[in-house]
């Protein structure tokens, strides 16, 4: 249970990022696209909320999310391959390879402990 639990909490935030990016892109403001989700999938911005840190998604939520996201039934309890970066993250990632090349070896022990405690904190 515990494996389904993380897969559809995984997946879900896959879910999640996929809307965001996809309404940012169209020009809708950063603030308010929790909300604008939590509607989409019918359920209070509290529950999704709760969701995102550790309430687990029954049966039946899992098959409204998926139905109201155009996924196949299941599609929340299977591991789905690692999407490819999006644009936010490939920044990101372009900015972190830029720091790591600009510093010098305290630099970049100082760069590899600040990722992994937010990391860590993340868990």
């Amino acid at each position: 249970m515990a494996d389904t639990t993380l897969a559809r909490r995984q997946n879900v935030l896959i879910l999640f990022q996929a809307f965001a990016e996809q309404a940012l892109a169209a020009g809708a403001p950063p603030k308010g696209l929790e909300q604008a989700f939590a509607a989409q999938l019918q359920i209070s911005p509290s529950m999704w909320s709760q969701i995102k840190s550790a309430r687990p998604i029954g049966d039946k939520l899992a098959r409204q999310i998926e139905a109201l996201c155009a996924r196949p039934v299941g599609w929340l309890d299977e591991d789905h391959p690692e999407a490819p970066p999006s644009p936010a993250e490939r920044e990101f990632m372009a900015l972190a390879l830029a720091a790591w090349r600009a510093s010098n070896g305290a630099g970049r022990k100082l760069l590899r402990q600040e990722l992994k405690r937010v990391l860590e904190d993340a868990q």
